[in-house]
């Protein structure tokens, strides 16, 4: 398989230096901390700007999450870390399974904690790992703040070659739509207080746009009930007391009737929420729940039509 060898270079916003930084290192203190806070308050409008791209990449996951196909994440260096971070956080949150969100980062495990050298500038070694892990119908979601970066871009182009649905989360709104990338979501977040650390702006951008991103998909498939946690894993004793906490607040049940209802459902949230909204037993719940796919407040919902 061909891959990009190259890429037109467009300078980023994040390369240039910033104005309203450059007196930076003859500041006290507080006062570096307020420029880079102020700095910092620019990224919320910078995503609200994209979202429309945003919702697209959204329902695409979806859609393949529905179909029994995968999420990946690609990306380098910052980009690769957020990514690797907010899928590991999804399955204890939401209890999805481990291969649900896939991130591949340039250069490995090994450069999760110090760089390794080339790594993101290795375009068949991107294709290479999508062609060999993506399948049609999968949903590929890269990271980059250059729009460059030859690992994604050659996973990206890997993926859409191989039948996945593909979008890009760009920092470089000059950047021109890469090969293989249906959706473009280029957030301008403008020169950085230090000029090309990306790991500033740029990566706060892309942190809000994957929590947001991995948020509205499990929204989306029911893993939550109202604005309350009803998927996660109790793997631990705060864990399974906020299990506890989450159905009281869902249901205004006292902590007893909630406890025994956790019991009745073998720890199950999701079935204990079902038993004490619509006065059901746990096996009907169970089969409720498997009959809305797992959403809850559609097996709700159906429950009151059932009864009206």
């Amino acid at each position: 398989m061909t891959v990009p060898s190259q890429v037109v270079h467009v300078d980023s916003p994040t390369e240039q230096r910033n104005p309203r930084t450059t007196d930076i290192d003859r500041l006290p203190t507080r006062e570096i901390l307020s420029v880079i806070n102020a700095e910092d308050r620019r990224v919320p409008e910078a995503v609200a700007a994209v979202l429309p791209q945003l919702a697209d990449a959204v329902d695409y996951a979806v859609e393949a999450l529905r179909n029994g196909h995968r999420v990946h994440y690609v990306g380098a260096g910052t980009s690769g870390r957020l990514a690797v971070l907010d899928a590991a956080e999804l399955v204890p949150t939401y209890n999805v399974p481990e291969d649900w969100f896939v991130a591949h980062h340039a250069g490995g495990a090994q450069a999760l904690q110090r760089a390794v050298e080339n790594a993101e500038d290795d375009a068949k070694a991107g294709a290479e790992e999508l062609s060999a892990s993506v399948e049609p119908g999968d949903f590929v979601l890269g990271l980059t703040a250059s729009g460059r970066t030859p690992y994604v871009l050659g996973a990206l182009l890997a993926a859409h070659r191989k039948g996945a649905h593909t979008a890009l989360v760009s920092g470089n709104p000059r950047a021109m739509r890469p090969a293989g990338v249906e959706v473009l979501i280029a957030v301008d977040t403008g020169p950085e207080v230090i000029a090309g650390s990306t790991r500033m702006k740029a990566g706060t951008a892309q942190k809000q746009i994957l929590t947001a991103f991995s948020t509205a998909t499990m929204v989306k498939l029911g893993r939550t009930y109202s604005n309350l946690m009803v998927s996660m894993r109790a793997t631990n004793a705060k864990l399974r007391g906020r299990t506890l906490r989450i159905l009281r607040e869902a249901t205004g049940a006292g902590e007893r009737e909630c406890a025994d209802a956790l019991a009745q459902a073998d720890g199950d949230l999701k079935v204990a929420l079902m038993h004490l909204l619509c006065g059901v037993d746990a096996p009907t719940a169970t089969a409720m729940l498997a009959a809305s796919g797992g959403h809850v407040r559609e097996a709700v919902d159906a429950c009151a039509a059932c009864s009206a």
